[in-house]
């Protein structure tokens, strides 16, 4: 499969190795979310030498022998023995003063754990060749606070690093390249399930629906991904049960701190602090306030950000039991069909319409250009009521209002005034409003509202 995505990080990327002297570049993200393709797509764009090494989690003379190996055949030279990790770079920082070099330490974290000192190891060979070496070094790694720590100021590797890249999942217009000949609803729908990690989107296959997707990668006995979040957990934390019940209370709806503490039984608040900072470093879950009460953490609400992990924990860990004993098209119909087009996709739908105003706002295609866009609470004491407007942005004229309707009927003017007088009636002003259809509009003809459809989405912009 032809390399899909990731223009700006490849360009980034790109430029940086192709500069005359050496480079310290750091890379980081999530399991699954295409690193290690990355690193290998912009290599292959270059001419320069380069090795690519993963590191593993055995002990240091093993990676030295395997490492080695690599280098004698890249070099076609005899095998080449050294006797540890410091000789063997040393080695290359000096051949890299006559010839340009690329050296990358994938999973680099693994490395970590078994060389005490590789962090200043590294920093020692850094600062002495930095005048003379070329040699460009990729330090890669999945632990995404592991890596982090690299570039903190206690660390020996602070302010060698030069080139940092975290890679995030890719949003709703990047992924749907990897199933260009879907339907735009269906391209919304297969997103809202294995969402923006490329290792997951390549296994959709094209000439089935997106029902038969569903069924073959997740949501039948010994599927392909049926297993992926449980084992992707269970590798970062230890205390595997804490991290199922918290996913399964927020993926029933639970998203302030104190609801999810009671709907997942979690023994203690400490517990559950701990599950959730981890979950949160690993990506899949993200905290947010709303755009008007940013410093208030009663109003901080917890969301799984990960669209597999909750469509897992949604349909497939709840229902296993059932899953496992039933006909596959049978569970489908009974206990994912109904809620997940009619609730599922929806609450996505909505989250990529987030994705889609934050596109046009980076390339410059918003009137206004926003300077935040999220959550708007609101607080209502005449008619004794609170809540949230789940997407609103804000700019220097004021707030704009937005509402996505994922639904077979076309909207109509009616329907949109009176949404917007809803809004009003909470005593919430903004500017102006607008709306997403995926079945579109009807006859409107009101240039103050702003009106999006889902080819409006799948522009190429």
């Amino acid at each position: 499969m032809k390399f899909i995505g990731r223009e700006n990080e490849t360009k980034i990327l790109i430029n940086t190795l192709s500069k005359p002297y050496s480079e310290t570049i750091l890379i980081y993200g999530r399991r699954r979310v295409g690193k290690s393709e990355l690193i290998k797509h912009c290599l292959k764009e270059l001419k320069d030498t380069s090795i690519y090494y993963e590191c593993k989690q055995t002990t240091e003379i093993n990676n030295v022998e395997s490492l080695a190996s690599l280098i004698s055949e890249q070099f076609h030279y005899p095998k080449l023995a050294f006797s540890n990790l410091e000789a063997l770079l040393s080695f290359l920082f000096e051949k890299a003063i006559e010839n340009k070099m690329i050296l990358v330490l994938d999973e680099y974290p693994y490395l970590r754990k078994t060389i005490v000192g590789i962090d200043s190891i590294l920093q020692n060979l850094i600062d002495k060749y930095k005048e003379v070496s070329t040699l460009k070094l990729i330090l890669c790694g999945s632990y995404v606070d592991i890596m982090k720590s690299l570039i903190e100021i206690h660390n020996p590797l602070y302010g060698r690093v030069t080139q940092i890249i975290d890679l995030k999942p890719m949003d709703y217009y990047e992924s749907s390249n990897f199933y260009p000949n879907f339907s735009n609803e269906d391209k919304i729908k297969l997103y809202s399930v294995f969402g923006g990690i490329p290792h997951y989107n390549k296994l959709i296959d094209p000439h089935k629906s997106v029902k038969e997707n569903i069924i073959d990668l997740i949501a039948s006995p010994n599927a392909r991904l049926e297993l992926e979040i449980s084992m992707y957990l269970k590798s970062e934390i230890s205390k595997m049960t804490n991290a199922n019940e918290v996913f399964e209370a927020m993926a029933m709806g639970a998203s302030k701190y104190s609801d999810i503490l009671s709907k997942s039984h979690v023994s203690s608040a400490p517990t559950l602090i701990d599950v959730l900072d981890k979950l949160i470093k690993m990506e899949v879950v993200a905290k947010e306030t709303p755009i008007n009460e940013e410093h208030n953490r009663k109003k901080s609400r917890y969301f799984i950000c990960d669209n597999l992990s909750l469509f897992y924990y949604k349909y497939i860990f709840r229902y296993a039991s059932q899953m496992n004993i039933m006909d596959s098209e049978v569970f489908y119909k009974r206990y994912i069909d109904q809620d997940f087009n009619t609730q599922h996709v929806p609450f996505i739908f909505e989250n990529i319409c987030k994705q889609f105003l934050i596109r046009l706002n980076r390339k410059g295609l918003i009137e206004e250009p926003f300077e935040k866009i999220g959550k708007y609470y609101y607080d209502d004491p005449i008619n004794k009521k609170n809540g949230e407007f789940d997407l609103v942005t804000y700019d220097r004229k004021g707030y704009i209002f937005y509402e996505a309707k994922f639904k077979n009927a076309k909207v109509d003017k009616n329907t949109i005034y009176k949404e917007i007088e809803q809004v009003k009636d909470t005593g919430f002003n903004c500017y102006r409003y607008g709306f997403f259809s995926k079945s579109g509009f009807e006859e409107i003809n009101d240039d103050t509202l702003i009106l999006y459809t889902l080819d409006d989405l799948f522009k190429d912009i």
